[in-house]
């Protein structure tokens, strides 16, 4: 049988609940969602008319904060840049910037449809930078066995180190633009969300402001509980139906019974349509949880293609899929038709293999920051829950990190240098000019800041949102809240722009 070329790129949507279940029990945070698979859909004509980026390459340097003989090494890393409606250095017309996330900034370009559509508005200058270490901006020639392979080189990737990387780059950039006074916004999503927020706190003399969405940075240890992301996600299936929640929680023992009986390995794979044989039942509740996941992310009010195509309100899908009459009692057959939609809506698909290892997208790095200063605390308690209770551990990190890489994660490292606890005083005394945007239907809400804490630091919440909806493509089905909240984002950039431009004039 064949797979659809698609299927041969999902590996990395449950690597991290692979590695968690069946070598460490401990949760790794999962990735942030990228455009794994293609562009949402296409961009605006006007925008795509006159193109939608070019490529550009800057030298950067490999260490922004020591000064050994290797510090000085480059690497060229990569932005995209369009000044199709930038109204130009001499009108001191701003400069959009994204700082990318934990992929190809290709991707991430192509799902923010949010700051093309508002670039004439604006007369703004758009700039995605790529993060150090992925995509095409990876030091080291590119060898992946240099990257990856040696604990040494890939200490280079690290959060600071990318938002250094930022930072000089957008200074040469104006330089070069003879652009100085030109007022420079932050734009990011998810980890890039998380790093628009921490650019605008740390480079204050470089961006004027930043949006954030769904950017998780309170999802770190004593700040939250590493129980609210699959809380959330409950909320989610549980929200649309009850009999649906209940077949997914009952879901995990049958599928363990099924895979200790003998054939019963064989029977799941074909009750699921694997192409393989199927391991070990682990592989398949992980396959599974990757789809509830993923589609409660990525829960958005219409049709996408994000990380897989999805119809509107694909949660909602899914539990009538579940509770369709026509799926019968078997609950594996209710269970196929619902990760059908987040596998296979195409319909086009003819089995699933979840062997295949293949990282196509240049995501492995996000293991790594996973294994040191990302530690995210994540884990599932309770009866009620909708995935098996399981306690987080920051032990069994550490023995997983340990044996990985040879490294000890460093859990308040983040904190540490950004800020965690009493974040409303860290974030007036960074100045203000920061959006916070949440969709509570979004599991990494739990992690946001979800109140607004001055005029200039404002956090927007959305009760149906899902994970940075504000920042797609605008749809004509778009429902009323998401028109209100992204009005509401270029109302609050217009006036720190504006402000700005009277300080410019004293």
């Amino acid at each position: 049988m064949a797979t659809d070329h698609l299927e041969q790129k999902a590996f990395w949507i449950f690597l991290f609940w692979s590695l968690c279940f069946s070598l460490t029990s401990a949760f790794l945070a999962p990735t942030f969602p990228s455009s794994a698979y293609r562009p949402q859909r296409r961009l605006a004509d006007s925008v795509q008319n006159t193109g939608l980026y070019r490529t550009e390459f800057y030298t950067q340097i490999l260490d922004h904060f020591d000064f050994n003989p290797q510090s000085y090494r480059t690497f060229q890393q990569r932005y995209l840049i369009n000044d199709t409606y930038w109204g130009g250095a001499s009108n001191k017309a701003p400069i959009f910037v994204y700082t990318g996330n934990e992929g190809d900034i290709e991707w991430f370009t192509q799902n923010t449809g949010f700051m093309f559509e508002t670039a004439p508005h604006f007369k703004a200058l758009l700039v995605f930078i790529e993060h150090r270490f992925y995509g095409n901006s990876t030091p080291f020639e590119g060898d992946r066995e240099v990257l990856f392979g040696n604990s040494s080189n890939v200490g280079y990737l690290s959060s600071t180190q990318a938002l250094a990387d930022y930072a000089t780059l957008i200074i040469d950039l104006k330089k070069n633009l003879s652009a100085t006074d030109s007022p420079v916004i932050v734009f990011g999503g998810s980890y890039g969300g998380m790093l628009a927020a921490w650019f605008r706190m740390k480079y204050p003399h470089i961006a004027l402001g930043a949006l954030a969405s769904s950017a998780p940075i309170l999802q770190f240890e004593d700040l939250v509980s590493p129980y609210s992301f699959n809380d959330i996600v409950t909320q989610d299936f549980r929200s649309e139906s009850e009999n649906c929640y209940k077949v997914i929680k009952g879901s995990w023992e049958e599928i363990q019974e099924a895979g200790q009986k003998p054939g019963g390995l064989e029977m799941l794979g074909k009750s699921f349509r694997i192409c393989k044989n199927l391991s070990s039942s682990d592989a398949l509740t992980g396959w599974l949880r990757g789809a509830w996941i993923f589609t409660a992310m990525t829960d958005y009010p219409t049709p996408s293609n994000f990380i897989s195509p999805l119809p509107a309100y694909p949660v909602k899908k899914m539990c009538e899929a579940i509770d369709n009459a026509g799926s019968g009692k078997d609950t594996f057959a209710k269970l196929y038709a619902a990760a059908n939609i987040f596998y296979n809506y195409s319909g086009t698909v003819t089995c699933f293999d979840l062997e295949d290892n293949s990282d196509p997208h240049g995501l492995a790095g996000w293991q790594w920051q996973a294994c040191t200063e990302m530690i995210m605390p994540q884990g599932a308690s309770g009866e009620d829950g909708i995935f098996p209770v399981n306690e987080w551990n920051y032990e069994d990190r550490v023995a997983y990190c340990s044996a990985t890489y040879g490294v000890e994660p460093r859990p308040h490292w983040i904190t540490t240098e950004f800020g965690g606890p009493g974040i409303e005083r860290v974030l007036k005394r960074s100045g203000g000019n920061i959006i916070f945007f949440n969709g509570l239907r979004d599991p990494w809400s739990g992690g946001g800041v979800l109140k607004s804490i001055s005029r200039s630091l404002v956090a927007i919440v959305a009760k149906q949102g899902a994970h940075h909806v504000d920042l797609r493509l605008s749809d004509k089905e778009d429902p009323q809240w998401l028109k209100d909240v992204r009005k509401q984002e270029v109302d609050i950039i217009s006036s720190w722009i504006s402000q700005y431009y009277q300080d410019l004039a004293l």
